[in-house]
């Protein structure tokens, strides 16, 4: 058997190796003669910022620890313990750094070869045995480049991240050298077993940079001679026994780079852009109608799927924040969570329910109500669900929890899904996973309103208008990105008292008509535009402008009611009759339009729930229609549209159990005419 040595792997690698260094050499040469024609042309380029190439060198290993257990069929008599070995290093290589920068980074990917021989032990019988293996990788080697005096010798460091492609051994044993007849075993090859399919480790290296073409050429080559040390920490090959890998990886990266074109002093001419300057401001009439709306409040709360804590979707407030609850201005306490559809603010007042609750009980301590909580799991985790919400209501509220009785049921009194229903059931459950909240107290309930599904009182809200984007003036400075670093505007009263604004960069700034005015309600100024252009020179434009102020609509405003509707019901408008009758039909003025909208959620199918949204709207308008003609009110007009489960036209998402509560709803808009 044939003596160890350092390159018995190695020799076929060193003269791998060898070529691989002489082809990029010989390729550095060859393109570093394509520069010729260029460096005639007397043209000048800078260092190029970013260079792509090839790394290619050895990797140096040296290996500590104990292996014996080479796989489950195999385990020599002997334990090996140190080694060494040398493997091969290619790899592409990606290269960031800006001239005479300190920072930068480097990335390579490729094969990295770990393969090396272990140290001849001898068995029992005094037979050397070796053992050698091809342990091997592809890395990913990122790494933060830092150059000290901002010139061509560098340090870089990084992770190694390796991901195992060859885990192969050979175990070789001769015979005892004092029995020269014996027959030696033959040769045992396989795989390791229990190795690592991934390692991350770490690396530390430096790298000098050679140019090999003219420094001012437009392709610029260099050659990277580098040396980078690989500690053991993290090179464990195998997740049994002690072996691991210290390797020191020399060799050269071979990289090229494209700079860019130098003005020479000559070719730099100095061009201030032109700009234009306008001034924009509307005539601002008064906006358009303003709404009022009376929020219907869904005596629902819903849980979510396998929890009985209140959801996350609700607001919840904490004692001291109390004091500072008003329903009518809800909006100082929203929902920490993205709200689907359009009706933000809307939803905004339901996810205040247990809130609105609260205050109202305390307002008013002779109101009594009933939580019926309902769940699919039995009337146990129901009344759970019920005792959370009363908890809420007594810890934060005070409210005395003897003003509030729970109850457990496996279906809500007034349920969704029906009995022999196959279809949209998981929606439908959604639904009905809910506690609800009754009572008989007025105080708590819409007027006229009693029983299991009567909503809460409707909680008004009054927006204050707020003056559109439409209405702002407007700035313009054309070409201002290009001209200048920054502008500003100097707007002049007629009495002289001067208003700056800015500095701005962008081409177009709107500034409300209000701020500038303050309490006039119209007036002129002069408008001057000043910028700093690149080369530090103030440039100046000049315009005159005419403002008016915003104001809201003075024309009476419009008031919005909805009504709400159980799953697939078509018969809430005898519930509501009172309502409609007494509550909203007095509001309606002579010659107003009353716009009425049917809607459904999106359970069901699409022609059954457009001809529910109709039958759902109509109904109210006959119930309407017949009120005010009692009321002696006349030349109101009706239009009726019933928009089924278009999602587009919905008030509300459909995503979650409340919103499609909510979207089985008709919605009445009262629009007075002048």
């Amino acid at each position: 058997m044939k003596n160890k040595t350092n390159l018995k792997k190695g020799s076929g690698f060193s003269n791998s190796f060898k070529l691989t260094l002489k082809g990029l050499i010989v390729g550095a040469l060859i393109l570093t003669g394509i520069q010729s024609p260029l460096q005639a042309q007397e043209v000048e380029y800078s260092k190029p910022s970013w260079y792509f190439g090839v790394a290619g060198g050895a990797n140096f290993n040296f290996y500590e620890g104990s292996t014996q257990q080479l796989n489950a069929a195999f385990t020599p008599p002997t334990t090996f313990h140190k080694g060494d070995g040398i493997g091969l290093f290619l790899a592409p290589s990606i290269e960031y750094h800006k001239p005479n920068t300190r920072l930068g980074f480097i990335i390579q990917a490729g094969i990295d070869s770990r393969e090396g021989d272990f140290d001849q032990k001898f068995t029992d019988c005094d037979c050397p045995a070796d053992l050698s293996t091809d342990l091997s990788y592809i890395t990913v080697e990122p790494s933060l480049r830092f150059a000290p005096t901002k010139g061509n010798f560098y340090l870089y460091a990084g992770p190694r991240f390796a991901f195992l492609q060859d885990k192969a051994f050979t175990y070789k044993q001769g015979i005892n050298p004092n029995f020269p007849n014996q027959v030696a075993p033959a040769d045992v090859k396989g795989d390791f077993s229990h190795v690592e399919e991934t390692i991350i480790s770490g690396q530390i290296g430096m790298g000098y940079d050679m140019q090999l073409s003219k420094a001012t050429s437009k392709t610029q080559l260099v050659l990277s001679p580098f040396v980078t040390y690989h500690p053991y920490f993290g090179q464990d090959p195998r997740s049994i026994e002690t072996w691991n890998v210290t390797t020191i990886r020399a060799g050269v990266v071979l990289k090229i780079g494209s700079g860019h074109k130098i003005l020479q002093v000559e070719e730099v001419v100095a061009v201030i852009p032109e700009v234009e300057f306008t001034v924009n401001a509307p005539l601002n009439v008064p906006g358009e109608i303003r709404v009022t709306e009376t929020f219907p409040l869904r005596n629902y709360i819903f849980f979510d799927k396998e929890s009985t804590d209140i959801s996350k979707r609700y607001v919840l407030l904490n004692k001291d924040q109390v004091k500072d609850f008003k329903e009518d201005q809800v909006e100082v306490f929203t929902p920490n969570i993205e709200l689907a559809g359009r009706s933000k603010r809307e939803m905004t007042v339901y996810y205040n329910i247990l809130n609105i609750l609260g205050d109202r009980m305390g307002k008013n301590p002779t109101a009594t109500i009933t939580l019926v909580g309902s769940s699919e799991n039995g009337p146990a985790e129901g009344k759970l669900m019920a005792e959370n919400v009363k908890k809420y209501l007594v810890d934060v509220f005070a409210i005395n929890a003897t003003r509030i009785t729970i109850e457990g049921r496996n279906k809500p009194k007034i349920a969704a899904e029906q009995r022999g229903g196959t279809r949209e059931l998981v929606l439908l459950r959604e639904g009905d996973r809910r506690v609800s909240v009754e009572s008989s107290s007025p105080a708590l309930l819409m007027e006229f309103q009693s029983g299991p599904d009567a909503p809460l009182k409707p909680v008004k809200i009054i927006k204050v208008p707020e003056p559109p984007i439409e209405s702002y003036v407007t700035f313009k400075v054309d070409g201002a990105e290009e001209a200048f670093s920054t502008w500003h505007i100097e707007i002049t009263d007629e009495d002289g008292i001067v208003q700056n604004y800015g500095p701005y960069t962008q081409e177009e700034v709107s500034i409300s008509a209000n701020t500038i005015l303050g309490t006039s309600p119209e007036g002129d100024y002069k408008v001057k535009m000043i910028g700093t252009n690149k080369t530090g020179e103030i440039v100046t434009k000049e315009s005159t402008a005419h403002i008016v102020a915003w104001t809201p609509s003075k024309i009476e405003e419009g008031m919005r009611f909805s009504i709400l509707y159980e799953f697939d019901d078509a018969k809430a408008i005898a519930m509501y009759n009172k309502y409609l009758s007494e509550v909203v039909a007095p509001k309606i003025p002579a010659n107003a339009k009353v716009i009425i909208h049917g809607h459904t959620d999106v359970i069901g199918e699409e022609a059954y729930n457009q001809t529910l949204s109709e039958k759902r709207a109509n109904d109210v308008k006959t119930t309407l229609q017949n009120s005010v003609s009692k009321l002696g009110t006349t030349g109101v007009k009706f239009e009726v549209t019933g928009l089924g489960e278009n999602e587009n036209a919905a008030p509300f998402g459909n995503a979650l159990p409340e919103e499609r509560s909510y979207n089985r709803t008709v919605i009445i808009d009262i629009v007075p005419q002048k």
